[in-house]
C-alpha cells in the first residue's frame, strides 16, 4: 500500500479530534469515489461529437434557463 500525505485546511483541523475514525479507510473511499466519477465522465466525453463551440452554446442556454427559473 502506498502512503499519501495530504494537507488539511484550517477549517477542518477539528477533525483530528474526532475519535474512532479510520481516516485511511475514509479517505480511500472518498478518493476512489471521486476518481470513479472522473473516469466515467472522461469516458462519456471521449465519445462526444460536440465541438467546443457546441458545448459553450449549450452551457449558455442552460445558464440562461436557470437564471430565468431562479430570478
Amino acid at each position: 500500500m502506498e502512503e499519501l500525505i495530504i494537507q488539511i485546511s484550517p477549517k477542518l483541523k477539528f477533525l483530528k479530534d474526532v475519535p474512532n475514525i479510520d481516516w485511511s479507510i475514509l479517505i480511500n473511499k472518498i478518493i476512489s469515489s471521486k476518481l470513479e466519477r472522473v473516469f466515467r465522465f472522461q469516458e462519456i466525453i471521449s465519445k462526444s461529437k460536440l465541438t467546443e463551440e457546441d458545448v459553450e452554446e449549450l452551457s449558455d442556454n442552460i445558464n440562461k434557463s436557470l437564471s430565468k427559473r431562479y430570478i
